[in-house]
């Protein structure tokens, strides 16, 4: 009796531990449904974005200010005007540049006439050679006089030494002018620069010479409106903002873009010919990088951490992790755990088809009795 109840425990203790395993392969066996593509290598362009603004080229843009301490007595011009070589700008309160050239013109007949007495006198003996030396002297400094007068008369209207826009404007009819004071600033908008802001480590990677296309705000959106090539990358960090700045010489484009406007740069750093890519939706994040899920033959899912040596707005080149001819999950890798079971849309066998990773057919085929189906991106 006491036997035939040791072998009913044991067949009952039997019969739930082939339950237990049961339940154990039917949950290792789940199945997800998502897409499955085929790693491949392809041509890789790997850059290095940066954020920056448009800004005339230096030697294209002049500023202007008052010759000496004055008024503004009349605005030509409005900020944003297109103007000429020569065109009036600014003009100051006259009557004091005037009085100042008729003064130093005076002043300077005066000491033509005193020099040319002195020097008489002295090749007569008359005076001491020393004065003729002083009247000469004195008649430089009239000479000098004048000619700064004339030139600050001159300047007492601004003029455009440029064809360009007006990018700056100070001046207020009658207020005060200073010559520390910009009053006008033209620039040339057919010759511009974009100033980029690169990170420290980023700026390393840069080098003279590395084409640019540039788009316009703050992020790549859509086609580039320009490109140009990196002309200098400044040898110290801006303090403001802790970056490093980057000149890009614009060589196309330079008609759709506007001065102090705000630029999105792509700097082609390297080109890769033979790199492993993958979609970026194919990458799972983790603690410390990213991984991704590799499909054996069978169909099931492993995750695998992988090294990412660039990427693009739709795909990443892959350093390290993976190969080409491994099969992995594109889209609904979030729904992905390990030793899931991933079925395609296709036959439903689970098997990755080699390809674009490009949604299937439907299966038909009624789930097997220990499977338990899934919803596309979710874990069973």
């Amino acid at each position: 009796m006491k036997r035939q109840l040791l072998l009913a425990a044991l067949t009952l203790s039997a019969g739930a531990c082939a339950k237990k395993a049961g339940d154990s392969a039917e949950k290792t066996q789940a199945v997800v449904s998502a897409q499955v593509a085929t790693v491949a290598t392809q041509h890789f362009t790997e850059t290095v974005d940066a954020v920056g603004t448009v800004a005339p080229r230096a030697g294209h843009i002049a500023s202007l200010a008052a010759p000496s301490p004055t008024r503004v007595s009349k605005v030509y011009v409005s900020f944003g005007a297109h103007v000429k070589a020569g065109e009036p700008l600014v003009e100051f309160e006259q009557p004091a540049f005037d009085a100042a050239a008729k003064g130093a013109d005076a002043s300077l007949a005066a000491a033509e006439k005193a020099q040319e007495r002195t020097q008489r006198l002295a090749d007569a003996g008359v005076v001491p050679r020393k004065d003729a030396e002083v009247a000469a002297a004195d008649l430089g400094v009239a000479r000098l006089n004048a000619v700064n007068a004339k030139r600050a008369r001159e300047l007492s209207t601004l003029r455009s030494p440029i064809d360009g826009v007006v990018t700056r404007l100070n001046a207020v009819l009658g207020a005060s002018a200073d010559p520390s004071q910009v009053m006008v600033e033209v620039s040339d908008p057919s010759t511009l620069d974009a100033m980029l802001v690169l990170s420290p480590s980023d700026a390393a990677r840069v080098k003279v010479g590395d084409q640019v296309a540039l788009h316009a705000g703050a992020a790549a959106s859509g086609d580039a409106i320009a490109r140009g090539r990196v002309a200098d990358i400044s040898a110290a960090v801006d303090t403001s903002s802790r970056g490093v700045p980057a000149r890009v010489e614009l060589v196309a484009g330079t008609a759709a873009l506007r001065i102090g406007q705000t630029v999105f740069g792509r700097i082609a750093i390297a080109e890769h010919d033979r790199a492993v890519v993958v979609p970026l939706e194919a990458l799972v994040p983790t603690g410390e990088g990213f991984k991704v899920f590799v499909v054996d033959e069978k169909g099931i899912a492993e995750s695998r951490p992988v090294k990412i040596g660039g990427r693009t707005d739709h795909a990443a080149w892959i350093t390290d992790g993976l190969k080409a001819g491994e099969h992995i999950v594109t889209q609904g890798a979030y729904g992905v755990d390990d030793s899931t079971k991933v079925q395609t849309s296709e036959a439903g066998s689970g098997k990755p088809e080699a390809g674009s990773g490009k949604p299937e057919e439907k299966n038909d085929k009624p789930a097997a009795k220990d499977e338990k189906p899934a919803t596309a991106g979710k874990k069973p």
